[in-house]
């Protein structure tokens, strides 16, 4: 019950932030519950996610984001592997810098802790985009064809390519998998 909370505080926080059905959203996270809170309230909401790698370098990220058509990056402070900081707020704010589509809003999780740029009127912390909203949203209803999430290759032999997988076809491939197998 405090995860479905979770998720509705965060879809109301992107609605808050101007995202709804059919806009696209970049996840550029460490492995965090917080990735997967925000890709189930994109899904709540209609809004179509695309994972993107935390140990992707900026370069990719933007290929990604301009891909995509992204309106909205939700991102971290870092993360950390093998004791040191991942920089991933840094390699948010080069790709952002550098690519044709204009991101509006970016929501950073404070995960490090350790100090980043922050851009105003652009980055919200993510602890202040959930504060003030309602742990209630309804679910947005959708098509069994509309896109769910976007998922890139990781462009080792070209440039990537994006794979579109609809809300219907995603849970079809979920239980006929679960029934196929178990």
């Amino acid at each position: 019950a405090e995860l479905h909370k979770e998720v509705c505080r965060f879809a109301n926080a992107l609605k808050e932030c101007g995202v709804g059905k059919g806009d696209r959203v970049i996840i550029y996270m460490p492995m965090v519950p917080e990735a997967v809170i925000a890709m189930q309230a994109c899904a709540r909401i209609g809004a179509i996610h695309s994972v993107v790698f935390g140990g992707f370098s900026a370069e990719a990220l933007q290929d990604r984001i301009e891909d995509a058509g992204a309106q909205m990056l939700i991102t971290a402070d870092g993360a950390t592997r093998g004791g040191k900081i991942i920089e991933l707020k840094a390699a948010a704010d080069k790709a952002l810098s550098n690519s044709s589509v204009k991101i509006e809003k970016c929501i950073v999780l404070k995960r490090t802790g350790h100090d980043v740029p922050v851009v105003e009127g652009r980055d919200i912390w993510w602890s202040d985009a959930v504060a003030n909203v309602s742990d209630k949203c309804e679910p947005v209803w959708v098509e069994s064809e509309h896109p769910l999430f976007l998922l890139y290759t990781s462009g080792s032999t070209g440039k990537p390519k994006g794979l579109q997988t609809s809300s219907g076809g995603y849970l079809l491939g979920a239980i006929m998998s679960v029934k196929l197998s178990f």
